[in-house]
């Protein structure tokens, strides 16, 4: 994937990246901003591109999309296989439409290699070996991280022991190659112009977020879409989102719901603790503490960022 040149690019609508972790307030904030800007949301979210999983991805409303357009969301069924090379090719499209437009293309949501992807272009990997993939899709989420523990201690931290997809890859490339996958770095420049925010909050703020949206998950029927999400066979990629995994003992009567909300509030601070470390080591990211910084002085600085951005063009 070659890179475009900087002729090429659209001047007055650089790319801007909204990210961070996991119920930081992301979402709310991208619409405000989009309304103040003239923007629409292209979502980096790898499990929202899967119809049926509203509650468990906290997708936004329809009634929101219908005003402000949304790229990315609800177009692959559950039973889809859907790569980080589809991400980019269909966010590349999405751009390029939004630009069209005279738009300005926001890119929200916390899948860091996703976003890396887009920004950079995707890493030389070997192509998927479905074979391979099929074997080790036998292997439990414990035997995976093992696996991929002894070949890549720090690849294995990052992802966890729940990311079954990124595990089963990074294998697989080991497995062809002889080299962890680690060793397939990106490009070092990046293929846009982008303006970047990593949005968090206080951790003991972060972290009460975090319980109050599992609570409102369960609430409002997160295990009625676990059931429905079952019903297409318990190998659908889409049931390894963060939410569903967890509520499958419960459905299957091994943990009480308490037990199954816990854990699922425990492994979502895992999971925005591997965003945290993610992002810290990407260039071009402004960190920001909504704990500390109100949205309209945010969306401000958004504002004099993009007009020093075409100034300087």
């Amino acid at each position: 994937m070659k890179n475009p040149s900087r002729t090429s690019r659209t001047k007055d609508f650089p790319l801007i990246v909204i990210t961070g972790p996991t119920a930081t307030g992301k979402t709310d904030f991208s619409i405000k901003l989009a309304r103040e800007i003239g923007g629409e949301i292209i979502s980096a979210d790898s499990m929202q591109v899967y119809k049926g999983l509203d509650i468990g991805t906290d997708k936004v409303s329809k009634d929101i999309r219908k005003e402000i357009p949304h790229y990315l969301i609800d177009i692959v069924e559950p039973n889809q296989k859907f790569s980080v090379a589809d991400f980019v090719r269909e966010a590349e499209k999405a751009i390029k439409k939004i630009k069209e437009r005279k738009k300005f293309p926001i890119v929200v949501g916390g899948t860091g290699f996703y976003i890396k992807a887009l920004l950079y272009g995707l890493p030389q990997t070997p192509p998927a070996d479905e074979t391979l993939r099929e074997e080790l899709s036998k292997l439990s989420d414990e035997e995976l991280f093992r696996e991929v523990e002894k070949i890549s201690p720090e690849y294995a931290r990052k992802v966890g022991e729940t990311d079954r997809k990124r595990l089963i890859r990074a294998l697989e490339v080991y497995r062809l190659t002889g080299k962890p996958i680690t060793a397939f770095g990106f490009p070092e420049s990046p293929r846009y112009d982008f303006l970047g925010y990593f949005l968090y909050r206080n951790r003991p703020e972060l972290y009460r977020r975090i319980e109050d949206r599992v609570d409102s998950q369960i609430k409002r029927g997160l295990i009625r879409e676990t059931e429905w999400l079952l019903s297409f066979g318990k190998n659908t990629t889409a049931l390894q989102a963060l939410g569903y995994k967890e509520m499958i003992p419960y459905l299957k009567g091994r943990v009480s719901l308490e037990e199954a909300a816990k854990l699922l509030k425990r492994r979502t601070k895992e999971f925005a603790k591997r965003q945290f470390t993610w992002f810290r080591k990407e260039q071009g990211f402004k960190w920001i503490n909504l704990s500390e910084v109100p949205e309209e002085e945010l969306i401000q600085m958004i504002k004099k960022d993009i007009e020093d951005f075409s100034s300087e063009r």
